[in-house]
């Protein structure tokens, strides 16, 4: 066995635990680590077949909350057609070095924004559906990521937890299903990705249901910070090696960048301990939370 699968596998472990306990992150763990060994070419396609399974499950066990969420979700599902046309041929056309920097670039402020409890719900939640659908498809087929963007923006709009994980589900079903079938159409499947899924489907069939498990006995809120922290850690030193092989940063400066995402996460991770311990033992965020899943109805 290579080093690289040597070291992704229990990578894709602990992104399984923290799907089957979030209802999504394995992509956005995944892939960070991945790509330090893999181009997009070769990881996209497998990553995008485990998560056609591993968000199956998550639809199928909050099956009950679809009908609700189906409504909310259904102009994202539109807008995710014609973005993930243009990202997956995005995908066979992009450089593969400059599509890592693409990556990591998207992707370490969307972590940093919900590691800072940002909470802004958006009124016109239909009307911005068709077109952060779109972004989240180009995202998605360019990347396999969207778990930050979307979570960014349900966890603003009142849903309660299962209707959460039920719409979030739905869209990354939608994504990783029309992403999987665009690959095909573009020939983008090829054995290096085949042996690859054959490596990282182990550690979602026992990752998953251990996550779903874990998260009944620890507390939801800090184990989704802590993992938002092993996030930005992993992506803010991904962008710093991608920075210096294209020599935008000479290295070891490039690092440099590391050093401040690690200060800014371990600053607003401060921050959310900090309010923890405040009188109540509650973030604002939870408080939210807690008065949404408590009221009978919620935010539009």
């Amino acid at each position: 066995m290579s080093d690289a699968l040597i070291a992704l596998l229990p990578v894709t472990l602990v992104a399984a635990v923290v799907n089957g306990a979030l209802g999504h992150g394995f992509s956005s763990i995944t892939v960070p680590v991945a790509l330090l060994f893999y181009t997009n070419r070769i990881l996209n396609p497998a990553v995008v077949l485990a998560e056609v399974v591993i968000n199956s499950h998550v639809v199928i066990i909050n099956r009950a909350y679809v009908a609700t969420a189906w409504g909310r979700v259904l102009p994202i599902l539109g807008g995710l057609i014609p973005g993930v046309l243009v990202g997956s041929y995005g995908l066979a056309s992009v450089d593969p070095t400059w599509l890592k920097l693409f990556v990591f670039a998207v992707l370490l402020p969307l972590i940093l924004l919900q590691a800072a409890g940002v909470r802004r719900p958006i009124r016109a939640e239909q009307t911005v559906g068709v077109p952060f659908g779109t972004g989240v498809g180009v995202l998605y087929s360019l990347t396999t990521i969207s778990g930050p963007p979307l979570a960014l923006m349900l966890n603003n709009q009142g849903l309660r937890t299962q209707e959460f994980r039920a719409a979030l589900g739905l869209i990354r079903l939608g994504e990783s299903t029309l992403t999987a079938a665009a690959y095909g159409a573009l020939g983008l499947y090829t054995v290096p990705s085949a042996e690859l899924l054959g490596r990282i489907m182990p550690s979602v069939v026992v990752g998953i249901p251990l996550g779903a498990a874990l998260v009944r006995r620890i507390d939801p809120e800090t184990f989704r910070r802590v993992c938002m922290s092993f996030d930005a850690w992993i992506v803010g030193f991904g962008l710093s090696r991608v920075l210096a092989d294209l020599e935008v940063i000479a290295s070891p400066a490039a690092y440099g960048v590391w050093g401040v995402v690690v200060c800014v996460d371990a600053y607003l991770l401060y921050a959310f301990f900090e309010q923890r311990r405040a009188p109540g033992g509650v973030t604002p965020a939870i408080a939210t939370t807690q008065a949404t899943n408590a009221s009978p109805g919620s935010v539009g």
